[in-house]
């Protein structure tokens, strides 16, 4: 194991993190400033357009970068890529192909991509395995936001393979957490239920509509979590890294390695919540892939494992929800 960071020339790391405002961006970061040998460099939005090759390729040029978090993404649940395909699809492969490629042209010669469980086929063999990768057609729902996705992880081995350049990728299962997005229908499936059962019991709603059957599966991580295995990957010795993957099929999974039903996931959020109404599934609604459940043995055999069990991390992810009102209360959007 390296240290937190490579040093360049003797000095304090200056580590970009690129989508430092979303949920795993602010992880990493927060994790990151604990380590007195590292610069941790962020940009909002209005200061580096990360969708714009010029403005991204003149910031590299500019900050003198050592390492790169590539978290920045568009991102939603069900209905926001049903709505939104053509958005997901460009946006995402813009800032991938922007920061992918100013990172070399700076010369920086570590990068971290994170990408999602949802580049795997819909009909895959449970857990998945890294090698499941391209083995079959793609769940229709996000399959714009997955081939993104994928094009990312191949920019990365691409580049490794022609010039060199140390750049990985960790595929993470469902997560969750702080500054995770609330919205009522734009948002992952935790805080979305959360905030639905937040909302009903304060209302005294007498039940709660859930979307889907409550059959399919999912596996869920804590972003501190994910944060957690994101720095253990990007300063795993090389050679560890390159024994246990391909330069074709170079990502590697991030997971808890069990999940539960929907429907049992609704269970314990309601407790968690304190809503004591009735759980009503619509399965007029879509359940997307059946079952999600990574295969993390990669990942194990490098010697990281998870730490935060699921209803610790949704007692404390509601315990943050309740805090942070302020930031979603009158949002439609």
């Amino acid at each position: 194991m390296m240290s937190p960071c490579e040093k360049r020339r003797n000095q304090v790391a200056r580590i970009f993190v690129a989508g430092h405002k979303g949920m795993v961006g602010s992880a990493i970061c927060r994790q990151l400033q604990g380590h007195s040998d590292v610069e941790v460099l962020t940009a909002t939005r209005s200061e580096v357009d990360l969708t714009d090759q010029s403005v991204v390729r003149q910031y590299f040029a500019d900050k003198h970068i050592d390492q790169v978090y590539l978290a920045a993404a568009k991102v939603g649940g069900i209905h926001a890529n049903n709505e939104y395909p053509a958005e997901f699809i460009y946006e995402n492969l813009m800032i991938e192909c922007n920061i992918i490629n100013s990172a070399y042209q700076a010369g920086v010669n570590k990068l971290l991509f994170l990408g999602s469980s949802c580049i795997y086929p819909k009909a895959v063999a449970q857990p998945m395995k890294e090698t499941a990768l391209l083995s079959g057609p793609l769940e229709p729902t996000n399959e714009p936001y997955a081939i993104a996705k994928i094009a990312g992880i191949k920019l990365c081995e691409s580049y490794n393979r022609q010039y060199g350049v140390d750049y990985r990728s960790v595929m993470p299962t469902n997560l969750y957490g702080p500054n995770d997005n609330f919205h009522p229908e734009n948002s992952h499936v935790i805080p979305a239920l959360m905030r639905r059962f937040h909302e009903s019991r304060e209302r005294q709603d007498p039940q709660v509509v859930v979307w889907g059957s409550g059959n399919a599966h999912r596996e869920f991580l804590h972003v501190d979590d994910m944060a957690a295995a994101s720095i253990f990957v990007m300063n795993v010795a090389r050679e560890s890294y390159t024994s246990k993957t391909d330069p074709m099929l170079s990502h590697i999974n991030v997971g808890t390695g069990s999940d539960c039903s929907i429907g049992e996931l609704s269970e314990l959020i309601a407790s968690v919540v304190g809503y004591e109404g009735e759980i009503v599934f619509d399965k007029s609604k879509p359940d997307g892939t059946p079952r999600k459940l990574m295969d993390v043995s990669v990942l194990g055999s490098l010697g990281w494992n998870h730490s935060v069990d699921l209803e610790t991390g949704l007692r404390s992810t509601y315990s943050w929800f309740c805090q942070n009102q302020g930031l979603f209360r009158g949002r439609a959007a």
